[in-house]
């Protein structure tokens, strides 16, 4: 089965930067009008024609700059906060001296706060703190005096701007805990997987070299050994393993980032899983099956067979060479039941528990494992003296079962 690598980023203060774009060329032309219903009692419109040409310059050339936190540099943020403030200076020279002293809006008007949030959004709450500090004290440069309406819009840009600063950086610790959550989980899963196949073939080989080496002795005892060890070190790796440490993209704007290996679908239409469990029916496995095909798609066909062999060698190997199974296949509408029984000694209590603490995962990798991959399930009956039986349930769309549990 093909793989590809699926890549996911998340990135909380993109939404942000987008509303800060706006907000700023809403503001410019508010600032605009403002001006013109109040052209004539200007004492010096000129000053205040060129000053809003700079600044309704700036913000159209500058646009692409509030569009992420990369374009965003720290000199873009100083000279953007330096026309504000300006402007808010420039104020006392343009405007009439009573409409000053009267709260009148200074020329940037609430377009000062969009310099203020770009800190907050870029740096957090400490830059934006610095940020509207400098903005408290050239407003209250310009109207000479700390007035109530002046003090009551410093006090709620500095609220704001330090708020949403705060906001943003908590939400950029989520990202990333985030993304190292989605990026384990990837990895069990690729561990999960590997283990399986392990599982199915070389640790089984390896315990029976240790077991045979044993019986017949000499140097083969020897080789039993070592390779008894070997199986103990590869347990210890395949049910360890190591975890990639997450990423962040190099553009800080787009977020954290993950990197996952996913396998492709593969092509063409589904298979009967009758003709894949056929190969397991002989002289001690009976094999009950419907008389019409059982559709299932290719991956999870794979996936119930493999999961049917791991069980019959669980059979083999703890209820003897000799025990005989029974499979059955039974085809419902939404779903498919195999179930694997024998007639053994059955499982101790406890059993099941120890052996996975001891690195031995057949129950919970080769057979559970694959199943809760598919979506689906299986459980494990089994009564001292009469038998062990594995019920394996597998949903005949995995893909939409797959999709449903991402949306949980």
């Amino acid at each position: 089965m093909a793989k590809r690598e699926r890549v996911m980023r998340m990135s909380v203060e993109q939404p942000l930067w987008r509303a800060l774009t706006a907000y700023r060329v809403l503001t410019m032309l508010y600032a605009v009008g403002l001006f013109a219903t109040a052209y004539d009692e200007f004492v010096r419109p000129w000053v205040a024609v060129a000053y809003y040409a700079v600044l309704c310059g700036w913000t159209l050339a500058t646009l692409p700059r509030v569009a992420n936190a990369a374009r965003c540099t720290k000199r873009f943020l100083a000279a953007d906060l330096t026309i504000a403030v300006t402007g808010i200076l420039l104020t006392t020279v343009a405007d009439a001296h009573e409409r000053v002293q009267a709260g009148g809006p200074t020329l940037p008007s609430i377009w000062t706060a969009g310099s203020v949030l770009a800190f907050a959004i870029k740096g957090g709450w400490r830059w934006a703190a610095l940020a509207s500090s400098l903005v408290a004290v050239a407003n209250l440069a310009e109207r000479g005096s700390p007035a109530r309406d002046t003090v009551h819009n410093v006090i709620l840009v500095c609220i704001a701007s330090v708020a949403i600063g705060y906001v943003v950086e908590v939400a950029r610790a989520s990202e990333r805990t985030l993304a190292r959550a989605l990026e384990i989980e990837a990895a069990t899963r690729e561990r999960e997987r590997l283990a399986r196949d392990i599982h199915d073939s070389v640790l089984q080989v390896l315990a029976m070299v240790q077991r045979r080496g044993a019986v017949i002795g000499g140097e083969a005892a020897e080789l039993g050994r070592m390779a008894g060890e070997q199986e103990a070190a590869l347990r210890t790796l395949v049910s360890g393993g190591l975890v990639p440490v997450s990423r962040v993209s190099e553009d800080a704007a787009e977020g954290a980032l993950v990197r996952a290996v996913e396998e492709e679908p593969e092509p063409g239409g589904p298979v009967d899983l009758r003709a894949l469990l056929a190969p397991y029916a002989g002289a001690l496995v009976s094999l009950a099956e419907p008389g019409a095909p059982v559709p299932l798609a290719p991956a999870a066909a794979r996936e119930v067979a493999a999961a049917v062999g791991a069980a019959l060698d669980n059979v083999r190997r703890h209820a003897g060479e000799d025990a005989r199974a029974w499979i059955l296949v039974e085809d419902e509408p939404d779903e498919v039941i195999v179930t694997v029984r024998d007639d053994g000694p059955g499982i101790p209590e406890g059993r099941l528990v120890q052996a996975e603490g001891e690195g031995r995962l057949g129950v919970a990798l080769s057979i559970r494992g694959r199943l809760r991959d598919l979506g689906g399930s299986a459980e494990l009956i089994s009564v001292p003296g009469q038998g062990t039986e594995v019920e394996l349930k597998v949903p005949k769309d995995v893909s939409d079962t797959r999709g449903k549990a991402e949306q949980r």
